[in-house]
């Protein structure tokens, strides 16, 4: 398999440049490009990338989406002077022309191309392509939005026609909807888009009745264009800091309930992200309350996706210390660094779930995934109430809003500043380590896996004594447990990121369990697939036991800290991804883990590619920290579960198949039962909702 980042950022595309005074464009800045790469730079990222160089793109290329009139205007600017460029922007909404735009619009093409050639070549796994001017806004012959050739289109035809894909997932979440992109592809049922934006029903730019979540696609595209609009208007404040939008939690829940779920069934070739950092706290355009580290979240769930094959090309971004480390958190995923523990409450807004219920409404008929879901429409959003109409600005107050800008601007540089400190962590020297004693079992384990000497009898003995008495009753038990202690603790003290133990599941389990609490650990997740011997004392909410297994267990029923999900996995394929999209990962995200327990025990009611994917999307968690006890007869799982640690390879997470109505009901019981628990389930109103 490939491995590697690319990272392609060239010094030429900071020439394009405002020349006149336009408020209306004057936020888009060559520092844009420059203060991010630097910041990549201070974090010590670039030296860890592959570096990819930079192209023009050809005429040829740029037609595969624009007309030749489009692209005769922006060649003839060139040897414009001022007033000549200044006319012709004004032909256009929100752009600017200056004599070197139009090579610079050409390198950020062919950037992007360069970056669809490294991944689809198998020279690298994923990358980053730094581009001005971005391109979401462009359309087939109109430059819009800073935007002069819609980059992320022209990537998608591109590698449709050199590498004859035949599903690609574009990804926006720019804060502003990427109308270009929907218009070139509402037809193409190849291209799955799916974008978020700032909306307000409608009183947003671009405010067209096309970003509403009922512009689903157009003929034989109708499904394949997925809008959710952002209507909340009420503001916030971070730190003192004045905000209007979502946050972390409404961009998770949006990946939960609708886009993770659409694009496993959607099984793309290819993932390309329309990347702006607008929808990031402290942008002016955007006013939004989402902190950097929820980018690596996102870039860690879709590098789960097309094999890894994973491109994300640079939009918006307008606050530079909120777009230079948003972009840095995005590269060291990439990368295959820990995911950072997300901040914030876990619970999404009122606005948020309103929009959430109606794109799974308007998307019903046409995926597999929604065919048994319980939704409907909802017309009396709780947003349209209050909708703020904007007076007519004197240049006075502009004025104000101007120093009140700047205000803010400091605020945030000054709030990221600590925030980064507080959720940047070393990262552990060992990635994957397991016992030296496998049961033979280790030379089959991949190369990289750091093997870890096992603890000696009497140890064991003095701590099973002291703690455990009342779990360990027999010998062999004991030895197990030598083999198992070792890498926890190992974890436990961030010396190594995860570990796999083979050990009889049960006992083992248990006692891991409270040791990680004994160690100080608050929250500790723990998924239990198979039967369960020992359940855990969960009551004081240290430990959130989620069991899946084929049967209800006799004498336990679920309550908020353990829950039984009855699951038997499909004989054709995969389709436990609702389960986990829609129940287990929005139940543990609500629940913020400080370490997550994975155990395969006897009659599981998973088959390799359900328990692969569990592994996969659960990384994002407790800093990926992940302690995984198979049990021992399970050689097959454990070289499964060892290459999703280790990073060796995407699991392959099987044939998808969609779930039957009873299974969609038993995820529709649980959600119902635990949503008000654990916030993070919620994707409809009609039960209420208990935060705005």
């Amino acid at each position: 398999m490939a491995s590697g980042t690319a990272l392609i950022y060239d010094e030429e595309m900071t020439t394009h440049k405002l020349l006149w005074s336009d408020p209306l464009c004057d936020i888009e800045v060559p520092e844009r490009l420059s203060s991010s790469y630097e910041q990549l730079k201070s974090y010590h990222l670039v030296e860890r990338c592959v570096r990819v160089p930079a192209r023009e793109a050809s005429e040829e290329e740029i037609l595969l989406v624009h007309s030749s009139e489009h692209l005769e205007v922006a060649k003839s600017t060139q040897t414009m002077n001022e007033e000549e460029l200044k006319r012709v922007s004004g032909n256009y909404d929100a752009f600017f022309f200056h004599p070197n735009t139009y090579r610079c619009a050409r390198l950020a093409v062919g950037a992007t191309l360069q970056l669809v050639d490294a991944v689809m070549s198998g020279k690298v796994c994923n990358g980053m392509a730094l581009v001005r001017p971005p391109g979401h806004h462009s359309q087939r012959n109109a430059a819009n939005g800073f935007c002069l050739f819609n980059n992320v289109a022209i990537a998608a035809e591109y590698a449709k026609l050199k590498y004859g894909l035949q599903r690609i997932l574009i990804v926006d979440w720019d804060v502003h909807h990427g109308q270009g992109t929907q218009y070139i592809f509402e037809e193409d049922p190849s291209v799955l888009y799916f974008s978020w934006h700032r909306y307000e029903h409608q009183e947003f730019w671009p405010s067209l009745k096309e970003s509403d979540y009922d512009a689903v696609g157009l003929g034989r595209g109708k499904g394949f264009n997925i809008n959710l609009p952002w209507n909340k208007e009420n503001t916030t404040y971070i730190s003192h800091i004045l905000q209007v939008g979502m946050g972390n939690s409404d961009y998770l829940a949006a990946f939960f309930h609708v886009l993770l779920p659409m694009a496993f069934e959607f099984d793309p070739e290819l993932v390309i992200v329309s990347s702006g950092y607008d929808s990031g706290i402290g942008d002016p355009e955007g006013q939004m309350n989402a902190t950097p580290e929820v980018f690596a979240h996102l870039t860690h769930f879709l590098m789960q996706l097309a094999n890894g094959k994973l491109c994300v090309i640079l939009e918006g971004g307008y606050h530079l210390k909120s777009l230079s480390e948003s972009v840095c958190m995005t590269v060291k995923t990439l990368l295959g660094d820990p995911v950072p523990q997300i901040t914030g409450e876990m619970a999404p807004c009122l606005s948020a779930v309103e929009s959430i219920q109606n794109v799974r409404a308007a998307h019903k008929p046409y995926w597999k995934w929604l065919m048994y879901e319980d939704t409907s429409f909802l017309q009396n959003l709780s947003t349209k109430s209050h909708l703020l109409k904007k007076a007519n600005a004197n240049p006075s107050t502009e004025h104000e809003s101007k120093i009140t800008n700047n205000d803010e601007t400091v605020k945030v540089e000054r709030f990221l500043e600590l925030h980064m400190k507080n959720i940047l962590f070393p990262v552990p020297p060992i990635k994957t380590a397991t016992t030296t004693d496998s049961k033979g079992s280790a030379h089959l384990l991949p190369v990289p896996i750091h093997l870890v000497k096992e603890m000696d009898k009497t140890e064991i003995k003095a701590l099973v004594s002291d703690f455990y008495a009342d779990l360990v009753k027999e010998d062999k038990t004991l030895l197990s447990l030598g083999s198992m202690l070792p890498i926890l603790d190992k974890i436990l003290k961030k010396e190594v990121r995860n570990g796999i133990a083979e050990s009889p599941t049960s006992v083992s389990v248990a006692v891991a369990l409270r040791h990680s609490v004994r160690f100080g650990f608050q929250r500790v997740l723990c998924i239990f697939v198979g039967d369960m011997q020992i359940i855990p004392n969960t009551e004081d909410g240290k430990i959130l036991v989620i069991h899946i297994c084929e049967k209800e267990q006799s004498g336990k029923t679920s309550s908020k800290h353990y829950i039984s999900l009855n699951w038997k996995e499909d004989a054709e394929g995969n389709d436990f991804f609702p389960a986990v999209l829609g129940f287990i990962l929005p139940v543990a995200y609500s629940y913020q883990p400080n370490l997550t327990v994975i155990a395969v025990g006897p009659n599981r009611s998973l088959g390799i590619t359900g328990i692969s994917l569990l592994f996969a999307l659960l990384q994002g968690l407790a800093e990926s920290r992940i302690f995984a006890v198979i049990e021992d007869t399970e050689i097959n799982v454990m070289q499964s579960v060892a290459k999703a640690l280790v990073g060796a390879s995407i699991p392959h997470f099987g044939v998808y198949v969609p779930p039957t109505q009873e299974k969609v009901n038993k995820i529709k019981i649980l959600r119902d039962q635990f949503q008000q628990e654990w916030k993070m389930l919620q994707c409809s109103v009609k039960d209420g909702i208990s935060r705005n």
